[in-house]
């Protein structure tokens, strides 16, 4: 069985092709890509069986790929993730598996074997209408948690369990409403995207809060915020607008 891997993140291809080699006989990675436009020459030149495919990537995200496979392009997909509201999306939408990063070896094995046995059974891997119908309909509600990925595991949090994200260089840190402080190795971007619609906005560039923690708005050029527990933040003067018309 041909598989491809394809995430942003260099560790992870290495450290998923490491283990794929190792416990699941049979499978030979053909490749790797870390973005949409070579992963598509890949499946193109290598005809895959199986994808592991990352969901948020630069240049386009895993679903932007599923939507520019060729007609006749039918590869098994499982998602890999650290982000659980989309695992589950992807699980619904019938992707063959699905894999929390950091992934679980034991994991890794039981969807290689479902894999194995859709295979066998001459199922087709196509998962274009399905999967991206559902996926317009679920991206319409806010997530229920996240799954933010720690050295030794993930953290699961809910939304309102935030106070606000800050950016620090290529991390964000998670302030939560019980006073800890979460740092992950994701841009604050990228949260800011996904928890865009759900009761957060983006008062700075460095910092997103949650609408509901919001306690007071004092004015300035751009202002500032009080949060619940005392703490004041600057808003940017470009979005002060957007900020009081939410606030309403």
């Amino acid at each position: 069985m041909k598989a491809l891997i394809i995430d942003d993140e260099a560790p992870n291809r290495e450290a998923l092709a490491h283990y794929l080699t190792k416990y699941c006989p049979g499978v030979t990675v053909v490749g790797q890509a870390d973005s949409v436009a070579p992963a598509l020459e890949l499946i193109a030149a290598e005809e895959p069986d199986l994808l592991f495919l990352d969901i948020e990537m630069p240049f386009g995200n895993g679903f932007d790929l599923l939507e520019r496979l060729p007609e006749g392009t039918n590869p098994q997909v499982v998602f890999v993730t650290a982000y659980e509201q989309y695992a589950l999306r992807a699980l619904r939408m019938s992707a063959a598996h699905y894999l929390l990063k950091p992934v679980d070896i034991d994991e890794l094995i039981e969807a290689v074997a479902r894999v194995r046995s859709r295979l066998a059974m001459g199922e087709s891997g196509r998962v274009h209408e399905t999967l991206l119908h559902n996926l317009k309909k679920e991206r319409a509600a806010p997530p229920e948690r996240l799954a933010l990925p720690l050295l030794d595991g993930l953290e699961i949090v809910r939304p309102a369990e935030i106070r606000y994200l800050e950016a620090a260089d290529n991390f964000t840190v998670f302030h939560l409403a019980d006073g800890r402080q979460l740092m992950i190795c994701r841009k604050l971007r990228f949260y800011a995207d996904l928890l865009e619609g759900s009761g957060f906005y983006r008062i700075h560039r460095s910092t997103v809060i949650n609408l509901a923690e919001v306690q007071r708005y004092h004015r300035g050029k751009g202002g500032t915020v009080t949060l619940r527990g005392g703490v004041e933040l600057d808003v940017a003067g470009a979005r002060k607008k957007g900020l009081l018309e939410v606030l309403g």
